[in-house]
This record gives C-alpha cells, sequence and structure tokens, in this order.
C-alpha cells in the first residue's frame, strides 16, 4: 500500500496540491483593492441617499462584510481560465431605523437594489470593470477575465450596528495592544465592522432584484462550518478544498455540486485521519456520493430550512454522484500500487485533479497497513450487556 499524502498537502513541503489550489499573493492584492475601491465609492454615495432616495429620517453609513469562500477559507484557484472565475462575496449592509415585522419598509428593497447597482456602473465606466446584470440576489461586477466580485444587498435594525460598534470600541480601549486598538479603528472609520462581531447581528434581510426583502444570515454557514473545523481540525478545511478543486477539473463549463453542498454534506460526516489526507478525502468522497443524491439539510444552520441540493437536477446529482463514487475508488486503486508503480498512482489521481496532483513520486511513501489503522479515528461501541448471574 502507498501513502499519498503528501501529494496532497505537506507543513514541510512546498508546490503539493494544497499549495497549487491558493490564489496567489497577486490575485489576492488585487482582489482586496478591488474590494476596497468598491467599499470608498459606495459608502460615502449610499449615505447621501439614504434621505434622498430610501426615504429614511438620517443620513446613515453602510457596512460592509467579506463573505463566502474567503470567509471559510476554502477559495480556490479554478483549473480553468477565463471560463472559470474566483470569486470574492462582499456584502453591503444597511442599518435601517424603521424595522417593520418582516424587515424595512418594503418599498425599500426595490430601491436599494437600483440605487446600488446604478453607483456601482458609474465606478465600472471609470475603472474599465463589467457590471453584469440580472443576478436576483447580488450585483455582479467583473473586475478581470479571471475573477469577479458579488455584492449581496443587506439591512440590518441600526440599534443592533450601535450595540455592536459600542461593544467593539470598549474592547478595543480594553486591549494591551495599541495595534489592535489602530485595526478597530480603522475597520469602523471604512465600515469594515471587526470579524467577531458579526454573529451578534439577530436580525437580517436582504434585498432582491424583484423588490422583496428575504431574510438571511450569510454568517450561519460560517458559524456552523467553523465550529465543525474546531471540531476535525483543518483536515476538514483541506478536504473541502480539495474536492471544490475536484469539482472545478470536472464542470469546466460550470456546475456540479455547489461549494457550500460540498463542505456541508463533508462536515456532516467527516471522518479525521491523523497525517493522512489521502484517507480523509478517500471517506469524504464517498460520503459526497451518497448525500448527494438526496435532500442535504442542517439543523445547525437554519432549522433544516433549506435544501442545499436544490440546485441540481436528478440527472445532475446522479452524474455527480457518480463521479464522486469514482474519485474514491481511484484513491483507494491508487494507494493499492505496487512500490515500482508510483507513477501510476500519480496518473490514476491526476485524471480526477488535473495536473495540480504534483508528478513527484518522491513524495510517496509504503504504507505498512499498521500507520493506516493508527490514522483512523477510534470508533464509539456499545458495551456489551452482561447478565447478572448468581452463585452456588
Amino acid at each position: 500500500m502507498l501513502k499519498l499524502n503528501k501529494l496532497f498537502y505537506s507543513s514541510d513541503l512546498q508546490d503539493v496540491f494544497s499549495d497549487r489550489l491558493e490564489p496567489s499573493k497577486e490575485q489576492r492584492e488585487f482582489l482586496v483593492d478591488c474590494k476596497n475601491t468598491i467599499r470608498d465609492h459606495l459608502r460615502p454615495k449610499i449615505r447621501l441617499a439614504t434621505i434622498t432616495t430610501l426615504g429614511m429620517e438620517k443620513a446613515i453609513y453602510p457596512r460592509f462584510r467579506t463573505q463566502g469562500s474567503w470567509s471559510y477559507k476554502t477559495c480556490v484557484h479554478p483549473p480553468f481560465s477565463p471560463q472559470q472565475e474566483i470569486d470574492w462575496d462582499f456584502g453591503v449592509y444597511l442599518p435601517v431605523s424603521v424595522w417593520e415585522e418582516n424587515g424595512p419598509p418594503h418599498q425599500m428593497a426595490k430601491a436599494y437594489f437600483v440605487l446600488v447597482e446604478s453607483i456601482l456602473a458609474d465606478l465600472c465606466r471609470e475603472k474599465g470593470w463589467k457590471l453584469i446584470l440580472g443576478k436576483a440576489t447580488c450585483i455582479r461586477v467583473q473586475v478581470a477575465n479571471w475573477a469577479h466580485i458579488d455584492i449581496p444587498l443587506y439591512a440590518a435594525p441600526e440599534h443592533e450596528f450601535v450595540h455592536i460598534m459600542e461593544k467593539a470600541a470598549l474592547e478595543a480601549r480594553a486591549s494591551c495592544s495599541a495595534n489592535d486598538s489602530i485595526s478597530m479603528s480603522e475597520n469602523a472609520e471604512f465600515g469594515e465592522m471587526p470579524e467577531q462581531m458579526w454573529d451578534e447581528l439577530d436580525h437580517i434581510v436582504m434585498a432582491t432584484r424583484t423588490g422583496e426583502w428575504k431574510n438571511s444570515d450569510p454568517e450561519a454557514v460560517a458559524r456552523w462550518f467553523n465550529d465543525r473545523v474546531q471540531e476535525h481540525t483543518e483536515q476538514l478545511r483541506r478536504v473541502c478544498r480539495y474536492l471544490k478543486g475536484w469539482r472545478d477539473f470536472h464542470w469546466r463549463e460550470g456546475g456540479g455540486p455547489t461549494s457550500v453542498s460540498i463542505m456541508i454534506a463533508i462536515a456532516q460526516a467527516f471522518e479525521y485521519h491523523r497525517g493522512r489526507d489521502d484517507l480523509a478525502l478517500e471517506k469524504a468522497a464517498i460520503h459526497l456520493s451518497v448525500a448527494i443524491m438526496g435532500e442535504l439539510r442542517e439543523l445547525g444552520i437554519d432549522d433544516e430550512a433549506e435544501d442545499f441540493n436544490n440546485r441540481l437536477s436528478l440527472e445532475d446529482k446522479t452524474l455527480a454522484a457518480q463521479k464522486a463514487r469514482e474519485l474514491a475508488s481511484a484513491l483507494q486503486q491508487a494507494r493499492a500500487h505496487p512500490t515500482h508503480l508510483k507513477h501510476q498512482a500519480i496518473a490514476d489521481l491526476q485524471k480526477h485533479f488535473g495536473d495540480r496532483i504534483p508528478n513527484r513520486t518522491e513524495l510517496i511513501d509504503i504504507d505498512s497497513g499498521a500507520e493506516a489503522i493508527r490514522a483512523t479515528p477510534p470508533q464509539r461501541v456499545v458495551a456489551p450487556v452482561v447478565l447478572s448471574t448468581s452463585a452456588g
């Protein structure tokens, strides 16, 4: 048996699969700059329009937050560009003083969406970006042929923002580090609240293009997933990224299981294998092949209200399940090769992940079998029933 773990991840080596999935430093810096440009353009203009266009009693600055895969730390660089793009999810949050039973006044949702889209259209003309029209729940800005920024629009009660910012200021003053205080004040200045404060917003609604307010808590998935990472270690996050890379390799033109559905399906039944990402990935692929065929709900995210598999037709589910089974079989087959066929093990993996699996046989070790057993977490067993007896 072979150990394939170092092809996927190594704390000591570079340029393995996990490294090749990472967006480059230059890509990250470019997207951060684009995100900040959007933030700085929207902030004063939305504030000016809160009275004139949105009908609010006083001018209010919006707040901003990076969400999605950059928040979960599961963003991957897709293998086929420009057909596939890196996505940055950047939420705009509007503190609202008038809060009705189901959110802000109904007419504000449409006005909010139209307002932000028109402001971004001006910025796109100025920067040479492209505004992608027609998205139902966000505004998309194409900032490069390999990347876009999605901007969903939210509202939350103003008093909750006030409470959060007051708490942030108190914590900053109590901090022993001057740098922490400076960081907090800069975040507050630019409308990006400290990360740890967002989960204290209790009421969040999202504006849609059709002019409706939709209940939405974008932090719910992040909270749940980060709790699972705490439970199962960073191996869970890495395996989710491997499977996103697998999805992108097989569905070149888009489609396949969504990133969120992959995360939830894998985290729900994850098996940790110490020092063996290859074994953890194999088990995850088996579970994904089953989970993807049915409904995918999670009590800890939204009381099981949403089926995260609902974007896939039965035909799409069947294809994805088949490919996941083939991946699990390929991983098992690759591990079973004899020592002199290490190159074949790499070829087996590259059929499912592409040439970002490094062609380096020296990264493959021999698995005695005992190591795989030690890497497998202990399973709880039911204690045997011992019947009472009497002697004599």
